[in-house]
């Protein structure tokens, strides 16, 4: 596409070119591909710096009131698909700009007035995350719904625990679940404390110097519902941390699905058989009929990996720009629209695979070994006095003599116990009950049923209430 040489000085910046610009470079430098889903972002800010100017007695009621009018029609236009991109819209910010002037005329030049698009993608930008953010809270609390909704089916179906993905202690599909609550939870704090970093508008800081025709700014911001206001306006216009901190939230939330969906797609196969996923959330194969994929949970993985690129991508641009805003800063759009995208998908289908799910109890209460309670002999040696250190050692000579005796560490007869310790009596046998050992663990935070209750009890306070 070839820009003439009207269009470009037409443009926002061309009044000190002459030239052309090379069809490349155009294609190389503009950003209206992927930055006009701001537009509903781009023209709010223009109304409230439309009502601030006329505040500060820059543009008068009827240039005020025409301003509002002609960019309410341009989002009317946006909303409804009629909006056309022209040749020259190097932005979503000139676009809006080079149509209003289409819609009102000359008054449509004033807007900008003390304003820059250095100051103005970054509001647009901070506006267009605040918005993310309510939608990402949103999607969250449905995956941790799901998880609580499991939970509560599920405080006593006995599981085991795992380290190392070797069978640990015993637990509950419960208990698990609400893991993976708590997980999600750290996420919506993170994504809370960002989203207080967001709210900070930068509109009023200009190109990279401030304004100078006396805008109300603390009022501005109240107008477009931002928190605070930046107090540097070199750093107003370049700050981008807060794109990274989102990213971040991003990613770690990734990372988060990536393990549940890791345990899932584990506690699916035929050899553990701990759960079932609905044909919903499921695929199969061209080839092996019998095939039930857990697709929805390998994609979960995998997109963790785009979401920490895209973070990675952001800190890159970052490392290197000086004072103050560099057009390396466009990366930062597509870099977190993608992010966003992504999850706006992804936390939706976990929260479906996840509530579909059927835990098949009897399956996970079949992986429960004897050898799994161990650490219970340990503890039963302690209640007798016997130092940790000590019943652990012995603990494990009793797990190793079983092996040798080809037979069940519960199975060993009282003289074996006697072999390894004077302390081991009859009530040993009392040992080897999975609820009991469960159970035993009554503290917040601990496996028994008790202790769950109480987890889901405050999960659904948050759920309710917030963080």
């Amino acid at each position: 596409m070839t820009t003439s040489t009207n269009s470009l000085t037409a443009s926002l910046w061309g009044g000190r070119f002459s030239g052309e610009m090379d069809a490349l470079m155009k294609k190389f430098q503009d950003s209206i591909s992927f930055d006009i889903r701001m537009w509903s972002q781009d023209i709010r800010g223009s109304m409230a710096y439309a009502r601030a100017i006329n505040m500060a007695g820059i543009i008068n009621d009827d240039e005020a009131a025409t301003l509002q009018t002609g960019l309410q029609a341009i989002h009317d236009e946006f909303a409804a698909g009629k909006f056309e991109v022209k040749d020259g819209d190097e932005d979503i910010h000139t676009a809006v700009e080079r149509r209003l002037k289409e819609l009102v005329g000359d008054v449509g030049g004033k807007l900008h007035t003390g304003r820059s698009r250095n100051d103005q993608v970054a509001t647009d930008t901070r506006f267009y995350c605040l918005e993310a953010i309510q939608v990402l809270k949103t999607n969250i609390q449905s995956v941790q719904s799901a998880l609580v909704a499991q939970a509560e089916q599920h405080v006593s179906t006995l599981m085991p625990g795992y380290t190392h993905l070797q069978r640990g202690q015993p637990s509950t599909f419960g208990h698990w679940c609400m893991a993976y609550f708590w997980m999600l939870q750290r996420d919506m704090e993170r994504l809370a404390e960002c989203e207080a970093r967001v709210a900070v508008l930068p509109l009023g800081s200009g190109a990279l110097a401030g304004n100078p025709f006396a805008i109300n700014r603390a009022a501005l911001a109240n107008d477009l519902g931002f928190r605070e206001i930046s107090q540097n306006s070199f750093d107003g216009v370049s700050d981008r941390d807060f794109v990274a901190e989102l990213l971040f939230v991003g990613a770690m939330l990734g990372s988060h699905l990536s393990r549940l969906a890791e345990d899932l797609i584990i506690y699916a196969t035929s050899e553990f058989g701990f759960v079932t996923f609905a044909d919903a959330y499921s695929t199969g194969s061209s080839l092996m009929p019998q095939k039930k994929n857990p697709d929805a949970m390998e994609l979960a993985r995998g997109k963790v990996g785009r979401l920490t690129g895209n973070l990675v991508t952001l800190l890159m641009v970052m490392k290197g720009t000086p004072m103050t805003f560099n057009k390396d800063y466009q990366e930062d759009k597509e870099a977190l629209f993608d992010t966003l995208d992504t999850l706006e998908l992804l936390l939706p289908v976990c929260a479906g695979a996840i509530r579909t799910l059927r835990a098949n109890a009897d399956k996970m209460r079949a992986a429960l070994d004897p050898s799994i309670l161990s650490t219970d002999v340990a503890e039963y040696l302690v209640r007798k006095g016997v130092p940790f250190r000590d019943a652990h050692h012995a603990s494990g000579r009793a797990v190793a003599l079983a092996e040798r005796n080809h037979t069940k560490i519960n199975a060993l007869t009282m003289a074996d116990w006697k072999s390894i310790s004077p302390h081991f009596d009859d009530d040993i046998a009392d040992v080897f009950n999975f609820e009991q050992s469960v159970n035993s663990r009554d503290v917040t935070g601990g496996t028994s049923a008790r202790s769950v209750r109480e987890q889901i009890e405050k999960a659904q306070w948050l759920l309710v209430n917030g963080s």
